[in-house]
C-alpha cells in the first residue's frame, strides 16, 4: 500500500460490510498511511470475513491487533434481515379496537399510478396482534387501565405460537410511556425468555403508526443484530484487539455495540449513510462543497446531495417495503449494481436487474459459476475489465466467460456480444437516470452547480458514463473509491438524535414547557455522550417540526435554544416562515403556528484525522499500454494507466481505463483528467457537452 511498512504501530480501522465484499480502510496514526482491502464476503457464514481481513492486514501491512485503537463497523445484518424477511416471528400488543394501524398505514397504495400494485405483507401477522383493554388520552390522562388478565391471555397465546419477542405500542404513549411501560414489564414477569420494545422507548413520537412501525422494526431484528454484534465482539477480543467496537448508525453517526444491541433500528442503512459521511469527508479536503454522491456495489446504486460541504438528513427512508421513521442520511436507491442480472424478457426487450448474482456465484466472469450476464460482465466484454486482477489480487476477470453468458442474450436479440453488452450499460445508466431526476426535483437543485463522486466498487466504472448523460461536466474519484464506507466510520462522529413531541401552539404560554423539553432533551443528549465514552465538549443542534395551524404535516426548522431561553417568539416564528417559503414558495406571516417536536441532535466529534498531500507538478500521464475498448459504438485503443502511477499534478485525457486495486475507473470520450494533491482526479467534460 502507501508508504512502507510500519509494524508495531497504532492503528484506527474502518470495516463495512456491502453484498458482495467486506470493505477495510486502516489509518496508521503517526504516519497518516492508509491502507486499504477488499474480502470477499461468505453469506453461509457471517463474520468469518472479518477474521479473514485482519489476518490480510497483518500480513501485508504489519498491523498488530493490539495495537488497533478504534475499530468502526458498519454492517448490513439488520437491513437484509427485513429485505429477506428473515427476522424473528413477533406479537404486539396494542389497544382494543386498534388492532389495524399497521395495516391501514397512512392508507397510501405503494405505486398510485398502479392499478395492480398491493401492500406488503406485515412483519407481524394479524392473529399476533392482541388489542386489550387500556387508553389514555392526548393530554396524558388515563382513562381505562391495562387489564393485566388480557395481558396475560396475550402472552399464553403467543408463546404457544412459538413468538420470540412482543411489541407494546399504546395510543398517546408519545404524551406519556407508563402505559406501556406496566404491559412491558408484566410481559417480562410472565415470559422472561421473551424480549420486549415499546414504541415510546424506540422512538417516542406523535402518530400511532410511525411509532409503532418503527419498534416493529427494531424487534424483528434484534436477535440476529444482537447476536452478530456480540460475536463481533468476541472475534475481536479473541484476536486480541483491545478497542470496543463502535458501529455506524443511519444517522451518519456512530454508537457503541451495547446501545446497538438493543437500538437496532439506528444502525438499519449504517453502510448506506457511513458512505454518503466518508464522502462528504473527501469532498471538504478536496474544496468541494456541493456534490451528488454515486455508490455502487454489487447490488445496487445508492445517491445523495452534499449541500453546503453537509450530507443531506431526512425521515421515511424506506428499508425494504417498510418506512423508517427515524433520522437518516438521505438516500435515494435503486436495484441496479455491478452484480445486477441482465435478461431478455418474453417480448424480447432487454432488460437489466433489480435481481443480483451477489457474491455468490457472483458475475459469470469472476470465475465462480455464475451462469447469467450482469453489469461487471458486460463491462468486460466491452474492454473496461480484464486488464489486471481485482479485488486486491483476490479475482482475476475472465473476459471469455463474460463473453459466454453475454453472448446468450446476443443471440436472442440478434445484436453482436459488444452491441449487447454496451446496451447492458446504457439501460444501467438509463435507470440510475431516472432516479436521478427524481433525487434533484424533490431537492431542487441544478447539477450543473454539482461534482459527481462515484465510489463503491462499481461507481467509478458507470459514474463518468452518468454525469454525461445528466450534463453534469465534472466527476470526482476519490484515490480509494472501493473503500469509501469503510472511510465514513473512521471520520464519522458520535451522533444521537432525541424528539420529544409538544405538540404546542407557538405562544407565550408554550414557552414554559417548551423551555423545560429543551432542557430534558438537551440532559439527555449529554448523558448519552457520556454512556458512550465522549470526554470533550459536546455540539447540540436543536430543531423543531412546525406547521401551520391547519396543516397536516410539518416541516424540521433549525432553532437557536437562546430563543426558547429569552421567549423570542418573533425569532422562532421568522425561522418557520424562512423554512415554509423555502420548501413551498408560500409563507403566511400572520398564521398561526404549531410545534408539533422539538427535536436535539447531539454530536461528540471524532478524531481530527488528516491523510497525507503532495505539491502538484503539472506533467502528462504516461499509460502502461494501449487496450482495446468498445464505446460510443466502435473499437478504440485507449490508454491503461494505473492508479498508483498518477502523480499530483498529472494529466491525461478520456476515453481511458484506470486500473487500481479496489476498482476500476472507466473514462469516456471527452473527458480530461488531473490528479489533485490528495491523489483524487478530477475528469472535465468539454464545452461540446448535451446539456
Amino acid at each position: 500500500m502507501d508508504g512502507a511498512v510500519i509494524s508495531k504501530a497504532d492503528w484506527k480501522i474502518g470495516v463495512d460490510i456491502g453484498g458482495t465484499f467486506i470493505d477495510f480502510c486502516a489509518l496508521e496514526q503517526k504516519s497518516g498511511r492508509v491502507a486499504s482491502l477488499k474480502v470477499l464476503t461468505t453469506p453461509g457464514n457471517p463474520g468469518a470475513e472479518l477474521m479473514t481481513g485482519l489476518e490480510l492486514l497483518a500480513e501485508r501491512e504489519g498491523l498488530a491487533p493490539e495495537k488497533v485503537t478504534r475499530f468502526v463497523h458498519g454492517t448490513t445484518v439488520g437491513i437484509n434481515t427485513i429485505i429477506q424477511r428473515k427476522g424473528v416471528k413477533l406479537a404486539l400488543i396494542t389497544n382494543r379496537n386498534f388492532e389495524d394501524v399497521i395495516e391501514l398505514a397512512r392508507l397510501r397504495m405503494p405505486d398510485m399510478y398502479s392499478l395492480f400494485c398491493a401492500r406488503p405483507e406485515q412483519l407481524i401477522t394479524r392473529d399476533m396482534i392482541f388489542g386489550i383493554p387500556a387508553r389514555m388520552r392526548a393530554d396524558g390522562s388515563e382513562t381505562v387501565a391495562p387489564d393485566l388478565a388480557a395481558v396475560a391471555d396475550a402472552v399464553r397465546t403467543a408463546k404457544a405460537a412459538g413468538v420470540e419477542g412482543f411489541i407494546i405500542s399504546f395510543l398517546h404513549a408519545w404524551r406519556d410511556g407508563r402505559q406501556e411501560a406496566q404491559v412491558a414489564g408484566e410481559v417480562a414477569r410472565l415470559a422472561p425468555e421473551l424480549f420486549v420494545f415499546s414504541g415510546s422507548e424506540v422512538w417516542p413520537v406523535i402518530r400511532e403508526y410511525e411509532r409503532t412501525t418503527t419498534a416493529i422494526l427494531n424487534g424483528y431484528v434484534h436477535p440476529r443484530v444482537a447476536g452478530y454484534l456480540s460475536a463481533l465482539e468476541t472475534t475481536l477480543a479473541d484476536k486480541g484487539v483491545p478497542a470496543r467496537p463502535m458501529l455506524t448508525k443511519s444517522n451518519g453517526g456512530l454508537m457503541n455495540a451495547a446501545e446497538g444491541k438493543r437500538a437496532c433500528v439506528n444502525m438499519l442503512l449504517s453502510g448506506t449513510a457511513s458512505g454518503v459521511i466518508g464522502a462528504a469527508w473527501l469532498a471538504r479536503q478536496a474544496g468541494e462543497s456541493q456534490v451528488l454522491t454515486l455508490d455502487i456495489g454489487g447490488t445496487s446504486a445508492d445517491f445523495a446531495l452534499i449541500i453546503d460541504g453537509e450530507p443531506q438528513f431526512g425521515v421515511g427512508e424506506t428499508i425494504g417495503e417498510f418506512p423508517l421513521y427515524i433520522p437518516s442520511v438521505s438516500v435515494s436507491s435503486i436495484g441496479i449494481g455491478g452484480g445486477s442480472i441482465a435478461c431478455v424478457d418474453e417480448q424480447g426487450v432487454l432488460r437489466v436487474g433489480p435481481h443480483s448474482a451477489g457474491s455468490t456465484p457472483g458475475p459469470a466472469c469472476y470465475g465462480r459459476g455464475g451462469t447469467e450476464a450482469t453489469v461487471t460482465d458486460a463491462m468486460a466484454v466491452c474492454g473496461w475489465l480484464g486488464h489486471t486482477a481485482v479485488a486486491y489480487g483476490q479475482l482475476t476477470i475472465d473476459v471469455e466467460l463474460a463473453r459466454a453468458v453475454v453472448g446468450q442474450l446476443a443471440v436472442k436479440l440478434g445484436k453482436s456480444v459488444e452491441e449487447t453488452a454496451a446496451s447492458i450499460l446504457d439501460i444501467a445508466v438509463s435507470e440510475m437516470f431516472v432516479e436521478v431526476e427524481k433525487l434533484i426535483s424533490r431537492a431542487g437543485v441544478d447539477l450543473r452547480d454539482f461534482v459527481l463522486m462515484p465510489f463503491g466498487g462499481g461507481g467509478p466504472m458507470l459514474g463518468a458514463f452518468l454525469a454525461r448523460e445528466i450534463g453534469m461536466r465534472r466527476v470526482m474519484a476519490p484515490r480509494r473509491p472501493g473503500v469509501v464506507s469503510a472511510l465514513g466510520g473512521l471520520v464519522a462522529d458520535l451522533r444521537g438524535d432525541f424528539i420529544r413531541t409538544v405538540f404546542e401552539r407557538l405562544s407565550a404560554d408554550a414557552l414554559g414547557r417548551l423551555r423545560e423539553t429543551t432542557v430534558a432533551l438537551e440532559g439527555e443528549g449529554r448523558a448519552w455522550l457520556a454512556q458512550q465514552g465522549h470526554r470533550g465538549p459536546p455540539r447540540l443542534g436543536l430543531s423543531a417540526d412546525m406547521r401551520y395551524v391547519g396543516q397536516s404535516y410539518e416541516i424540521e426548522v433549525t432553532l437557536n435554544s437562546a430563543w426558547i431561553e429569552n421567549g423570542e417568539l418573533a425569532a422562532i416564528a421568522a425561522a418557520f416562515h424562512d423554512a415554509h417559503r423555502q420548501v413551498y414558495d408560500f409563507d403566511d406571516p400572520n398564521g398561526a403556528i404549531e410545534i408539533v417536536n422539538l427535536r436535539l441532535t447531539a454530536i461528540g466529534p471524532g478524531p481530527a484525522l488528516a491523510f497525507p498531500e503532495a505539491t502538484e507538478i503539472a506533467t502528462p500521464a504516461k499509460p502502461l499500454r494501449d487496450v482495446p475498448i468498445y464505446v460510443d459504438g466502435a473499437i478504440r485503443a485507449v490508454g491503461l494507466y494505473a492508479r498508483e502511477d498518477l502523480s499530483p499534478g498529472a494529466t491525461f485525457a478520456g476515453p481511458a481505463v484506470v486500473a487500481q486495486e479496489d476498482t476500476t475507473l472507466a473514462i469516456p470520450p471527452g473527458a480530461s483528467v488531473r490528479v489533485d494533491r490528495h491523489a483524487n482526479l478530477h475528469l472535465t467534460f468539454g464545452d461540446d457537452l448535451d446539456v
